[in-house]
């Protein structure tokens, strides 16, 4: 039998299948049901671990790096949102002057 196209739940012409799933071990099913019922939820022994109490001053606040150089004069936007360092006035009438 070759490639198969299209939904295994409907026939060529469109309608549904009928389904054809097979009936449950009903002994098996009730087995299971009768001991899932009962029986309290498993839970493993293990030790509890409360979390530290004390959590403030882990690690000093990091602050945010600055330029502080004097090569760049500004930013500018040559396309969308392409930002450019602007290093010179020269440099920032060109940019003026792009077009798309």
């Amino acid at each position: 039998m070759g490639m198969f196209y299209g939904s295994l739940n409907h026939t060529t012409s469109g309608r549904r299948k009928q389904s054809t799933k097979r009936k449950a071990n009903k002994s098996f099913s009730s087995a299971v049901r009768a001991a899932t019922l009962s029986s309290s939820p498993y839970r493993r022994e293990t030790p509890n671990y409360p979390s530290a109490s004390d959590t403030a001053g882990v690690a000093a606040r990091v602050d945010s790096p600055k330029y502080t150089g004097t090569l760049v004069k500004g930013i500018g936007t040559m396309h969308k949102s392409n930002a450019v360092p602007i290093i010179d006035e020269q440099h920032m009438k060109d940019i003026a002057r792009m077009r798309r």
